[in-house]
């Protein structure tokens, strides 16, 4: 599914941003799990998986129908490159595993802002090596706020926040390492233009899940049923949002949007996570956590204002500006008319 014109900077935030936003519901969702299904984090990220992975092929096989020349078939999908699935794939599963796990040890808002918090460090030192991508001013006050707001986090962490919050921010950091492969994986391939998002969510997904699976098994894969409509019902929810709807959006976005760019914008996460961790689940945060989590958001802010000053540029390619100027009408042409 290749997208059929160029996309504006400003849907690629807007379409991170939405990504972001789901992952933060996915780690209330996954604390009613914990409670409901009486599972562990990574069961419970491989139950997200197969439901994302059978939502993905349904929208497949349906897409397929009504217009099966726009589409790829499974095996071109599966085989187009295995390297990247595998990567893309063992880096979902430590992601969202080790996110979950931080959830459950730190608490949900900060177990989220932690691992959304270190996650641009890690791709901003990333894009740097391995893309080229400069961070600039702006882009380096970005990473700024975000180190001190994580510092403030991690000295602010208590006892109050979950059974182990330092054990969460570990956690949460080994979360970031996968997310920044992720990030930085699907910015090469998409500003290269290699394959579709959903070409690059369906194989990374499969390989998520089978990652998962022994450690899942190890730890207890089969969720209580006791509850069984609202255990399933939590289930198909992981499955959708966020994950088959997030990954998507995140390598969509990542075509026009610059690794950096995304990773920062992704701290709108913690509104979210933080928002419900506070109204629904009674969670407080002391005033130096509260502080962390403002540096976070004014990160994300500052970027995203830089991102979108930089559109009408973005739009036009070099490539695209040659092609102009080849078949532009020569000067004495116009003259002559």
């Amino acid at each position: 599914m290749q997208p059929s014109s160029p996309l504006p900077v400003w849907r690629g935030i807007l379409y991170v941003a939405i990504a972001a936003t789901a992952w933060g519901t996915g780690g209330a969702v996954a604390v009613a799990m914990y409670d409901t299904g009486g599972i562990g984090p990574v069961a419970v990220s491989f139950w997200r998986f197969l439901a994302g992975l059978g939502l993905l092929l349904a929208v497949h096989s349906v897409w397929r129908v009504r217009r099966p020349e726009t589409v790829s078939s499974l095996r071109a999908m599966y085989a187009a490159d295995p390297r990247r699935a595998l990567i893309t794939g063992f880096g979902m599963a430590v992601a969202q595993a080790a996110y979950f796990a931080s959830v459950q040890q730190a608490g949900l808002a900060v177990g989220t802002v932690a691992t959304l918090g270190s996650g641009p460090v890690l791709v901003a030192v990333g894009a740097r090596l391995i893309l080229g991508e400069r961070t600039g001013v702006a882009g380096t006050a970005a990473v700024v706020s975000g180190v001190a707001g994580l510092a403030l986090l991690m000295g602010g962490a208590d006892g109050s926040t979950g059974p182990n919050p330092f054990l969460g921010i570990g956690y949460a950091l080994l979360s970031a390492a996968g997310y920044a492969g992720v990030t930085l994986l699907g910015r090469f391939f998409g500003r290269n233009s290699a394959g579709g998002a959903f070409e690059s969510t369906v194989p990374g997904v499969t390989v998520g899940m089978v990652c998962l699976l022994p450690m899942a098994v190890w730890e207890g894969l089969v969720p209580d049923m006791g509850r069984p409509a609202w255990t399933i019902g939590l289930i198909l929810y992981l499955g959708a949002v966020p994950t088959a709807l997030a990954y998507i959006l995140l390598f969509i976005g990542l075509r026009v949007v610059r690794a950096t760019t995304a990773s920062v914008i992704a701290l709108v996460d913690p509104l979210t996570a933080a928002a419900i961790g506070v109204l629904v689940f009674g969670e407080r945060l002391n005033a130096i956590v509260l502080t962390g989590t403002a540096l976070l958001l004014f990160a994300v802010l500052f970027l995203a204002a830089r991102e979108g000053a930089r559109q009408p540029s973005a739009q036009q390619s070099p490539e695209l500006d040659r092609g102009r100027a080849r078949y532009a009408p020569h000067p004495s042409a116009r003259a002559e008319e």
